[in-house]
């Protein structure tokens, strides 16, 4: 089946909005991590996610066909015009806060771009291999991290039920399909997100226990990041990434 150009365009666009956006978070972890390993293990994470992006946008840029390169997408678009799920763009907040996010991210990437490796756009499953490498060792990382401080003192178990708990609501965003996704699920370039999740969910329930944390009751959430209706943060986030542009249009070094 095939699927219109825009649909197309606005499938990888949203994967790259979301890797941009978590990844210019990730970065404000660097020089204030809790110890060196620490620094440089985030701000790698940071530069796997924001490679991610600039392969992604690219790709989105192609399909598009007007010309706009990877700059001109992450750097010349206004808030409403980013797709990327809401949960990407909150506040690092604390480490634990920041390992419960990655932890349910990095479980969401890697299933689905094991799936994204089979896809019928040829360069989007390019991509999603080197991808999944990636997020692979993310998840590894994060997993092994929140069972650290679940299972720890009785401080970090309290700190990263609290991250859990306070950030569960976000996840709905995560596999609410809408005509995009239907779209490309049809087309064969995304893969069937009920199986992304079950596997998801599976991932999440057996660590959530080896952790010994409690797994919040499901929310629904109000707003949609993917339809340009995103929390306050996201605009303090892009006036700081784009700046320079903004200020500079076409500059370079």
């Amino acid at each position: 089946m095939n699927i219109a150009q825009s649909d197309h365009f606005e499938y990888v666009l949203r994967l790259g909005d979301n890797a941009l956006i978590l990844g210019q978070r990730l970065s404000e972890w660097c020089g204030h991590s809790p110890f060196v390993e620490e620094d440089v293990a985030l701000a790698n994470t940071a530069l796997d996610h924001v490679g991610r992006a600039r392969m992604l946008l690219t790709h989105a840029g192609e399909i598009e066909g007007k010309g706009q390169s990877e700059d001109d997408l992450a750097y010349k678009r206004y808030e409403r015009d980013y797709k990327n799920f809401l949960i990407t763009e909150l506040p690092i907040g604390d480490f634990a806060f920041t390992i419960a996010r990655q932890f349910l991210m990095d479980t969401y990437h890697f299933y689905l771009y094991q799936g994204l490796t089979e896809s019928s756009d040829e360069t989007l499953a390019a991509i999603a291999a080197k991808a999944v490498k990636e997020s692979r060792y993310h998840l590894r990382r994060s997993s092994q991290w929140l069972c650290k401080l679940g299972d720890g003192t009785d401080e970090s178990h309290e700190r990263v039920q609290q991250a859990i708990d306070r950030i569960w609501r976000f996840n709905s965003e995560l596999f609410d399909l809408d005509d995009v996704d239907r779209a490309a699920i049809a087309a064969g370039i995304a893969p069937d997100l009920t199986m992304v999740q079950n596997q998801w969910q599976q991932h999440i329930d057996d660590t959530l226990k080896e952790a010994t944390l409690v797994k919040p009751e499901s929310a629904p959430l109000a707003a949609s990041g993917r339809e340009g209706r995103h929390t306050e943060h996201l605009g303090y986030l892009l006036a700081e990434m784009q700046y320079l542009q903004r200020a500079y249009p076409g500059l370079s070094w």
